[in-house]
């Protein structure tokens, strides 16, 4: 049995802590105050004269080698407990039903313990979607490897592995895991051990044009940027903290990130450096933001906290939401004059803000959409 940190409780510790997560998210407003998600400083080029019909507008792609029918990923949430399977097999189901990407919370506690595997059982809900598997990088510094690795794939038969990167979120953790010394040949060995796709994620405060070009270097299939502007996790820690001391910390930390548009922008002015597709998430939401997304240089979009909350609320709420999105990435397509993603990925994006005026370039896609090779979307 994988143990981790080498404590007996540890099942009891990371259920809890799933559930506290889980509970504080639906209960409270723990969304970014500040900075936000950036898209308000970026606005699609209206087209007047689109020449094409609504009706012709086509938002289906391709994600390993899997067809999916908009650009969205269900990004992780939760899952490996009794409490919250009932949301990941919801999330599983509308998966399914509307083809889209889902990817899983933490496979630690599946790992450790092999009584919470069966919380990860989805793939019979979902069995032509692309699902992603997922663990904490760090924990390749506390007995984590590449067969561990294997296992959490073979687990839910993902189609990808997820390491999430989370320095902030472990400091802000009165458990948490915060030795990431000597990490990146880490995940190099799981990216040529594992027998599927390897992408590398942050959970809410983003990953910048540098980190990301030595993610590339190693061959990691996707980066998910996942800036700030959604879930605001030191909002959440700072609920959960027993003292004063843990509180007053995660409180100092509630503005911390790289809003996601900017970060975008950033992989755009460096994208002779950063050659590496890219999953735009953190604080999307609405389907003009994903079109945004894809026109400034992401494969797909990314969104959590409101499919939990959807999938908290029942089935026709999680079917509302999808459809929302899909109805405003429509229209948003044809006022821009894109008539599918990749020509989307082709749209210019005006920046709005000042600041980030200074590059005249912003917006098209040089390189045409979607992931490269078997991702590619089109």
């Amino acid at each position: 049995m994988l143990t981790l940190n080498g404590s007996k409780d540890v099942e009891k510790i990371i259920a809890r802590r799933k559930s506290q997560h889980v509970e504080i998210a639906l209960r409270e407003d723990v969304e970014y105050r500040f900075p936000g998600s950036g898209f308000d400083d970026f606005q699609l080029e209206h087209c007047a004269l689109p020449e094409i019909a609504l009706s012709e507008i086509d938002t289906s792609g391709v994600f390993l080698n899997k067809t999916i029918s908009m650009p969205l990923l269900i990004s992780p949430i939760t899952g490996g407990t009794e409490d919250t399977f009932p949301i990941v097999k919801a999330l599983a189901e509308i998966a399914q039903e509307k083809k889209l990407a889902l990817s899983v919370g933490s496979q630690r506690i599946a790992l450790e313990h092999a009584s919470c595997e069966n919380y990860f059982g989805i793939r019979k809900s979902a069995p032509d979607v692309p699902l992603l598997a997922n663990l904490g990088a760090v924990q390749l510094n506390y007995g984590l490897n590449a067969g561990h690795c294997q296992k959490a794939v073979d687990m839910l038969e993902a189609d990808a592995l997820v390491l999430h990167l989370n320095p902030l979120h472990e400091c802000l953790q009165q458990e948490g895991n915060t030795d990431f010394g000597n990490l990146l040949p880490k995940i190099e060995e799981v990216v040529k051990s594992l027998s599927v796709p390897v992408i590398v994620k942050e959970v809410g405060f983003g990953i910048s044009a540098e980190v990301a070009r030595k993610l590339a270097a190693i061959g990691v299939y996707a980066v998910d940027i996942a800036g700030s502007g959604g879930t605001c996790w030191p909002l959440i820690e700072a609920r959960r903290a027993q003292s004063e001391e843990g509180k007053q910390l995660a409180a100092a930390f509630v503005s911390w990130g790289l809003p996601t548009a900017h970060l975008l922008h950033e992989y755009r002015k460096n994208r002779h450096l950063v050659q590496v597709p890219v999953i735009a998430s953190g604080g999307i939401r609405s389907g003009i933001d994903i079109a945004k997304s894809i026109a400034m240089g992401a494969s797909l979009a990314g969104i959590g906290l409101p499919f939990l909350r959807a999938a908290a609320a029942g089935v026709e709420e999680l079917a509302a939401l999808v459809e929302r999105l899909r109805r405003e990435l429509v229209v948003a397509m044809f006022c821009a004059g894109a008539r599918n993603i990749r020509e989307l990925s082709r749209t210019r994006v005006i920046p709005v803000n000042r600041g980030l005026r200074e590059d005249p370039a912003t917006g098209g896609n040089p390189g045409g959409g979607g992931l490269k090779g078997d991702g590619e979307l089109s």
